[in-house]
């Protein structure tokens, strides 16, 4: 297995002797990264004011479901009417007329 520091060694003087090459004083982002720049923050401003917008648009306040009111009604009545069980054994139940 070859030895990899040897080879990082080798690669990073070639990258040193490549930085080197450039000047400095030319690398710069210039006219069209302060365009590209100034695009993109438009583009988030026109978005966040578009989000703003719809944020404001939506309704928060929550329409009940039928079926559930339906349901929970039946569970109300239910509790309410005590079980034919408990009603004989507290002397509450229903007498035979006859």
């Amino acid at each position: 297995m070859p030895d990899m520091s040897a080879s990082a060694s080798l690669a990073m003087t070639h990258l040193v002797t490549f930085a080197k090459e450039v000047d400095e004083d030319k690398v710069t982002p210039g006219v069209l990264g302060f365009i590209v720049f100034a695009a993109m923050a438009l583009a988030v401003w026109a978005l966040m004011k578009s989000m703003s917008r719809h944020m404001n648009r939506v309704d928060f306040t929550q329409v009940p479901d039928p079926k559930a009111e339906q349901a929970e009604q039946a569970e109300q009545a239910e509790q309410a009417e005590p079980e034919p069980a408990d009603a004989e054994a507290s002397g509450q139940g229903k007498q035979k007329q006859g």
